[in-house]
């Protein structure tokens, strides 16, 4: 027999999605017959799978030692790797400044990205062991830099998600655009992805809908500083956006003006698209009361000061 306690990175997880946590390689009819014969219970008694559990609940495993190493989660392997520089953290969520040019997220196994590197960092932090896997809730493009937030628990996992979800929580950008923009507007229109080449298309019809606002800080004649507010949040919706207006962002190799580009290479060094995520707003009503009405920010790299 195991037995797992369930702790705070578990807290309000539904039982089925434990079990199967737990008993990753077994499908998930096995975890229902388990729970019909008793051979998996909550405190004790029969249970569906259904119950939300709470911090204390009992779940006991009587399966043999075969069973249970044939269908249970083998852990991988840790990356040890630099931390990136961490701006906040508490027992649920972590915020890191991601920089330019590394992953969100893996896009095959062998990469490495932020997110294994933040489970290495929380693995040799002290906290409650729990099933719940620690994650990004937020995304940025390899080539983009800013704060994404880490939840190191199953409900600030939830709470992030749906405030992201939502467009509750206010997400802001710095960028570099191509050309002289004078007045602060909203562009809005729709997103087409193209799988072929991975990139997106701006329409008035058609795909996901999109809303961006804009607004100048400061122009040098060639090129202007935007503050950015994203209202959704779709792939490449800044750099799409801004570049079919004709104001591509400074550095994108997807959707910039290949002839400025050079141009700030080999004068300045620019190596990536010089968009950061400077900038996130916790709504007031946010579940976890320490981050309700709070903003948390980060300097913009000096390469933006050093091209403007």
């Amino acid at each position: 027999m195991k037995e797992y306690s369930i702790s705070k990175n578990d807290e309000g997880i539904r039982l089925d999605k434990f079990i199967m946590r737990i008993l990753a390689n077994a499908p998930s009819s096995f975890a229902y017959k388990m729970l019909r014969k008793k051979n998996i219970v909550l405190n004790g008694k029969r249970a569906v799978g259904s119950e939300n559990l709470s911090v204390g609940d009992s779940v006991r495993f009587y399966l043999s030692d075969e069973t249970f190493d044939k269908f249970s989660k083998k852990d991988a392997d840790l990356i040890e790797y630099p931390m990136p520089p961490i701006l906040y953290e508490d027992d649920d969520i972590l915020l890191v400044n991601k920089p330019a040019g590394m992953l969100s997220q893996r896009s095959s196994s062998s990469d490495v990205s932020l997110n294994e590197i933040c489970r290495a960092y929380v693995k040799k932090t002290p906290s409650d062991d729990g099933t719940f896997v620690p994650s990004v809730c937020n995304r940025l493009d390899r080539n983009t830099s800013g704060i994404v937030t880490f939840a190191k628990t199953y409900r600030a996992a939830r709470y992030l998600s749906e405030a992201f979800a939502s467009h509750t929580l206010g997400k802001y950008y710095k960028c570099i655009a191509a050309g002289v923009i004078k007045d602060s507007t909203e562009l809005s229109g729709t997103l087409v992805k193209s799988g072929d080449t991975n990139t997106v298309t701006v329409s008035k019809e058609g795909g996901a809908h999109i809303r961006t606002g804009i607004e100048p800080i400061r122009s040098n004649g060639e090129l202007t500083l935007l503050k950015i507010r994203l209202y959704t949040g779709k792939t490449h919706q800044i750099r799409a956006h801004l570049a079919s207006i004709g104001h591509p962002i400074l550095g994108d190799c997807k959707y910039g003006n290949r002839e400025i580009n050079d141009k700030y290479r080999k004068a300045f060094g620019v190596r990536y698209q010089l968009l950061v995520c400077d900038r996130l707003d916790f709504p007031d009503d946010f579940p976890l009361e320490v981050y309700r009405g709070r903003i948390f920010s980060v300097d913009i790299p000096a390469i933006f000061d050093k091209v403007m």
